[in-house]
């Protein structure tokens, strides 16, 4: 009798999962297929890391005594510059986090020096070639994406922040742009 049951129940759960499977599934492919996607302003699909602390915070230089020391220690060029990169991201998520506590003044000068950073990569990366060790072309497309996303994000902080910012915002969309055109000369 027990094994008449357990027999049934398992012939009732192949018969559901026989039944309820495709049925998800066509109705899943059937509205996935339909969607269209026409996004009125494309945004760069690159994500920041989290910022950690601010500058604003008592330990703050903790961070970058920390962040010297490492600099001073790593010596191979591609290494460095993935650490620059890092760097760079990170001063960029600090600005937004000033620009979104209304520290407009620490923020830019955050994204200046996240800027600053990113412009010593191309350097690195030729002197890295000169010396036999190319960059992987992945990391190139990651340079150009979070150079975008900065330029985005400098775009973003043009529109929000008052009048009165608008000349240093424009000086580091310059010095963005100069850092793409040495990204695109890159091989």
């Amino acid at each position: 009798m027990i094994n008449n049951l357990k027999q049934f129940g398992r012939l009732i759960l192949i018969l559901l999962i026989l039944i309820i499977l495709p049925t998800t599934t066509y109705f899943v492919m059937e509205s996935s297929g339909n969607s269209i996607i026409s996004p009125s302003k494309e945004k760069v699909v690159y994500d920041l890391p989290y910022p950690g602390i601010l500058p604003d915070h008592p330990l703050y230089f903790l961070k970058i005594i920390r962040d010297r020391v490492n600099e001073f220690l790593i010596r191979d060029d591609l290494k460095k510059a993935q650490t620059y990169l890092v760097y760079s991201d990170k001063r960029v998520s600090m600005a937004l986090a000033l620009a979104k506590k209304g520290k407009n003044q620490a923020a830019i000068s955050s994204f200046s020096k996240g800027e600053k950073y990113f412009e010593k990569i191309p350097a690195l990366l030729k002197k890295s070639k000169n010396q036999g060790n190319q960059a992987p072309s992945s990391f190139l497309e990651v340079l150009k994406l979070a150079n975008a996303k900065h330029q985005e994000i400098i775009g973003e902080l043009i529109k929000t922040m008052p009048e009165g910012f608008q000349n240093q915002l424009n000086q580091l969309l310059e010095l963005n742009l100069k850092i793409k055109k040495e990204l695109e000369t890159l091989p």
